[in-house]
């Protein structure tokens, strides 16, 4: 049976009032309530080792604030909570700044940024698959789901939309059973991580969902974006707003379709949130052992920046996307002025010798994904008179930029 193709909208042609939109989904069952109309905050990890991965630098490897102000350079935010987050530039790969950048937390469903980047690219978006319940086995109690049924068809596309814009671990268990199953996607997951030395992570579950031992951190959830965002289909999804999902399908009728929107509060304004101009993606996550982790990728002019925020240890809901926009306008106000402290290494097998050429494919080619050479057509969203105008995630475009002659792992850039 040939799949009816969902729509999905990148650049939204109507206005979306923020109030109308729903929270983010979390990933595992909500904190307690604390008694006093809010919730409990997640488990206190430790205090960050008193030394970590040096993969970047050297300065990436010890604890606390890392910065090089340079004359005439802004000061970080004072406002800070994350116990580990970084910005860094998604062209050049230069970390302008990070906090604890190696300490491996709990990921929450930013994990799901590197399920996308193992399993995107060899699953056709037009391939269709009817659920089975054993597709569902594992879908962990008070997940956030998307609304994949059982004995309902549902194309790969459809799918990830459900991923990207949801967080629905239904939608990644289906595509997991897709690749081989949970077992066989972990292991994926986890070869990936190793070949974009992405070091600090441990895979358990494909979604993100609280399990022992599964771990990342700020520096490897950017390493992971970036790849990610070299892929046309990812950009496009995680850049989507809204889309139409399908519903109930009953013979000899319709099928049935309904709306979801993007748990990216920067992106749709939701929750009290401004959205953030120039907002490209890419992935929020929230549970219980995470607490809120947030990874957003953002444009204004030429710049490109990518931000990491992990387990901000104040504030409500909002305070990683209100600590993710301060990083933003910190970062896009540094640029220049400011001696970067490590850098996003590239994977294992680049050819990044003085005299090899960075590996090349029709995903990085600007002219597939409606760029121009110069790597994307300007911000991915406008805000006038308070209303939000969303333009397509899918034009920030990261050339592939690895530094000529490789540095050795851990070298102190400073």
């Amino acid at each position: 049976m040939s799949a009816k193709k969902t729509a999905l909208t990148v650049l939204v042609p109507a206005l979306l009032v923020p109030s109308m939109l729903m929270a983010p989904a979390h990933a595992a069952p909500s904190p307690p309530a604390d008694g006093k109309g809010g919730t409990t905050k997640a488990p206190q990890a430790a205090a960050p080792p008193a030394s970590m991965s040096t993969v970047g630098g050297t300065l990436l490897g010890q604890p606390g604030i890392q910065v090089n102000l340079l004359p005439g350079a802004p000061a970080l935010p004072t406002s800070l909570t994350g116990k580990s987050w970084i910005v860094a530039d998604a062209e050049s790969g230069e970390v302008l700044a990070a906090n604890n950048a190696h300490w491996r937390l709990p990921p929450a469903s930013t994990m799901k940024m590197l399920f996308a980047d193992t399993l995107l690219p060899g699953l056709p978006k037009d391939q269709v698959h009817k659920v089975t319940d054993k597709d569902m086995d594992g879908v962990g109690p008070g997940s956030s789901l998307v609304g994949v049924k059982e004995d309902h068809e549902y194309s790969v596309h459809d799918l990830w939309l459900g991923v990207f814009l949801r967080s629905g671990n239904d939608a990644v268990h289906v595509l997991s059973a897709m690749n081989g199953g949970i077992e066989k996607t972990v292991k994926d997951m986890q070869a990936h991580a190793e070949e974009l030395q992405a070091l600090d992570t441990h895979v358990v579950s494909p979604d993100g969902y609280d399990a022992p031992d599964q771990v990342s951190s700020a520096y490897d959830l950017t390493l992971i974006a970036r790849s990610g965002l070299q892929k046309q289909d990812f950009r496009e999804y995680c850049g989507t707003a809204e889309a139409k999902f399908p519903g109930r399908q009953e013979p000899g009728k319709p099928r049935e379709y309904f709306e979801i929107q993007n748990t990216n509060r920067l992106m749709t304004g939701a929750g009290g949130i401004s959205p953030y101009k120039g907002i490209a993606g890419v992935k929020n996550g929230n549970t219980t052992m995470a607490g809120a982790t947030f990874t957003g990728a953002a444009q204004q002019g030429a710049r490109k920046l990518l931000v990491t925020v992990m387990n901000p240890g104040s504030g409500g809901a909002n305070s990683v996307y209100e600590e993710t926009a301060a990083l933003f306008d910190w970062g896009f106000a540094a640029a220049g002025k400011v001696k970067p402290v490590g850098e996003l290494v590239p994977p294992k097998s680049a050819d990044t010798s003085p005299h090899g050429s960075p590996a090349q494919s029709h995903d990085h080619d600007p002219s597939a994904a409606g760029g121009d050479a110069s790597g994307g057509i300007g911000t991915a969203l406008g805000v006038a008179g308070g209303v939000v105008a969303l333009m397509a995630g899918g034009a920030f475009v990261v050339n592939r930029r690895w530094s000529r002659g490789r540095r050795g792992r851990g070298e102190d850039l400073v």
